[in-house]
């Protein structure tokens, strides 16, 4: 049961390891693009090409649906990155239901893992296999692995790592439940911090940019929300998307979120304790760029602030 790119990882470790899929949920084609033509999920691409069974119902509690799940006669089932499950789907199976999620659970509950944990700041986080169970992300935990997060890295970046590590701890989750050779963990609260308790879906209020907090916060937001949605700001009264940034740690007089450039090579912002350097962009109604391109084509007022001089990149 998944929908996007990132379950198609998995679901091609399972069919790679010999697993024996008897059916695909994914979600409903849905209009997309210029002409709204009905589009396929990642996941129902995927299954096509492999000649597996798929099943798109509209609703999880159609009796139609139900009934057609249940004649699949699956031992188990699979959620990567699906929708919320009604008991009547989730515990169907003898061996019950498994979902891969991107964090170490407990911490990261929520539809944003990825994001969240790159805007907070977080030097590691992971993926987990757990049992499903009636509150969402709680189950017992089956199997945990870390990933190490780099100071540069993006949401996109490591949603790619995430996928390709997740689906690896699938199969051995999968082997161990045939063999009986993991035992249950139950998920426990203690050592999690209220910033981690919760990964809530992204919302354009969390995109923009607020240049009075520190560069740090910033730029782990610009991390955190690229290569989608993207954090922005506005230019001139336009907005810009900043896909890629570099922070600049320094003492300055300028007022938070005013901008300076020699309109050729660089465009920076002021924060807190420093300055946010735009490097990828995305101007409202224009293509995205590098900043050095982007500068070729938008008028700006050079400036030469004595400002810069205490500047030092840290």
């Amino acid at each position: 049961m998944g929908t996007p790119a990132f379950a198609v990882a998995s679901l091609d470790a399972l069919v790679q390891a010999g697993c024996n899929i008897v059916g695909v949920i994914t979600a409903p084609d849905k209009p997309a693009g210029r002409g709204m033509k009905l589009t396929e999920s990642a996941v129902k691409k995927y299954a096509m090409e492999k000649g597996l069974h798929i099943l798109q119902p509209e609703k999880l509690k159609n009796p139609a649906f139900l009934e057609a799940l249940q004649n699949l006669h699956a031992d188990l089932q699979i959620v990567v990155a699906f929708r919320m499950l009604p008991e009547v789907v989730w515990n169907m199976p003898p061996m019950g239901t498994i979902n891969l999620h991107g964090s170490l659970l407990p911490a990261y509950r929520g539809a944003a893992p990825i994001n969240w944990a790159i805007i907070n700041g977080e030097k590691e986080t992971g993926v987990t296999t757990f049992k499903l169970q009636h509150q969402i992300d709680t189950g017992n935990i089956l199997l945990q692995e870390k990933i190490l997060i780099n100071d540069d890295e993006t949401a996109g970046e490591l949603h790619d790592v995430m996928k390709e590590v997740g689906a690896k701890l699938l199969i051995k989750t999968i082997k161990g439940l045939a063999e009986n050779s993991i035992k249950e963990v139950l998920q426990q609260n203690e050592n999690i911090s209220k910033a981690q308790q919760h990964a809530p879906k992204i919302f354009t209020e969390t995109c923009k940019i607020d240049w009075t907090k520190p560069a740090d916060e910033i730029y782990n937001l610009t991390r955190g929300l690229s290569p989608f949605p993207a954090a922005f700001t506005f230019l001139q009264n336009k907005l810009l998307k900043i896909y890629k940034a570099k922070k600049e740690i320094c003492l300055h007089n300028a007022e938070p979120g005013s901008c300076k450039s020699d309109g050729k090579t660089y465009l920076k912002f002021a924060c807190a304790d420093g300055y946010i350097y735009a490097l990828d962009v995305q101007m409202e109604g224009k293509k995205r760029m590098l900043i050095e391109d982007f500068l070729r084509g938008f008028r700006l007022n050079p400036e030469g602030s004595k400002d810069d001089k205490q500047c030092e990149e840290k």
